[in-house]
């Protein structure tokens, strides 16, 4: 986990510029239609209530919900998303996944790859680095907002696999089938969370600092903004101090 607490906030800060741009309501909605195919009540759909958590969280107004979970049953006429994760290399050796959701494969392939080369990166075959991340859930919480030994007793009596403090934040990870149940712990104790999202958490991580940390945030944000582009996972660990070394 080390460096993810890092990973984590630049995630924050960036989610929340992307939400200025407009972009994150149609990254969420795409999700929330994908998520909808199976069933339209998030009550007997774990995948669309995560996903609506999260729509609520970035402020997501409701009609936008509604219509996307329209599409998602077919209640509205709506596009055909497939779910494409690519794997490639960034500055430093940077392991990163990139997961999309596309109505054109050739059209987001083409843009992921060319995104890649012209940032200093490359696309890599499928299970070059995917073996690298696993599937987890992740919470952060402001370190100055509770005690250490109150929220690690909670994380660890629902069920947690870890908890760490690092850069002014404490970190809970748990298994994907857990999530919901420990963070609804954490947050029934009357915590505030700073982050909370399945995530895929890289077991190495790649110390980046000065101008390779700089080209590797650069292509994050460019892969980002792609249309198609939902996540970027990365395993670099990068503190401000880095960032300015």
């Amino acid at each position: 986990m080390s460096g993810h607490s890092k990973w984590a906030s630049i995630k924050h800060k960036k989610g929340a510029l992307d939400a200025k741009r407009g972009k994150i309501f149609s990254k969420i909605a795409k999700e929330i239609e994908v998520a909808a195919k199976t069933g339209g009540d998030p009550g007997m759909n774990p995948r669309l209530r995560l996903i609506l958590q999260k729509a609520r969280e970035n402020n997501m107004p409701n009609d936008n919900i509604d219509r996307a979970i329209k599409k998602g049953t077919g209640e509205l006429g709506g596009v055909v998303y497939e779910d494409m994760v690519y794997e490639g290399y960034g500055p430093g050796g940077v392991a990163m996944l990139i997961q999309t959701l596309s109505d054109n494969k050739n059209r987001t392939g083409g843009e992921v790859r060319s995104t890649l080369d012209k940032k200093g990166g490359n696309l890599a075959s499928p299970g070059a680095v995917g073996y690298l991340f696993a599937k987890r859930g992740f919470i952060t919480v402001d370190a100055a907002s509770v005690a250490e030994d109150k929220l690690m007793d909670i994380a660890l009596e629902a069920g947690a696999l870890d908890f760490a403090a690092e850069d002014g934040l404490f970190a809970i990870t748990t298994e994907p089938q857990d999530y919901e149940k420990i963070l609804n712990a954490v947050r029934g104790a009357g915590i505030t969370t700073s982050s909370a999202e399945i995530t895929m958490l890289p077991s190495t991580t790649v110390k980046l600092a000065g101008a390779e940390a700089k080209r590797i945030l650069d292509l994050v944000e460019a892969l980002e903004d792609l249309e198609d582009v939902q996540n970027v996972y990365a395993n670099f660990d990068i503190s401000e101090e880095d960032l300015n070394a």
